[in-house]
């Protein structure tokens, strides 16, 4: 399997994914810090891929999602984004109607 494969995977295997620096409980930079507090924040079950420990996937998922930086976030398959635009969906109420909509 090729890595844009498994990247695809990745993303149609889980409803709510961030591929991020670190993990949930050990962030290792302040976006995906404040990425995954909103996500935590809307009660949201997810996966996580750390792409510090995935460096192939670090390189190739920009090319796939079209976004260059991290965090990423996959809902329901679909690029929501990164940290300004999760945060600004949660301050709105709007990340946790998607969460909703995505788990139901």
């Amino acid at each position: 399997m090729s890595i844009e494969e498994k990247i695809k995977d990745q993303i149609k295997d889980n409803k709510i994914l961030i591929y991020m620096k670190g993990s949930p409980y050990e962030p290792k930079c302040g976006f995906s810090a404040r990425t995954i507090q909103s996500l935590i924040d809307c009660g949201a079950e997810f996966s996580y891929v750390d792409i510090l420990e995935n460096q192939e996937i670090r390189q190739t998922l920009p090319n796939i999602s079209d976004w260059p930086t991290f965090p990423q976030v996959f809902v329901s398959g679909e690029l929501v984004g990164g940290c300004d635009i999760i945060s600004e969906m949660h301050e709105s109420g709007e990340l946790q109607k998607l969460i909703n909509d995505a788990v139901s």
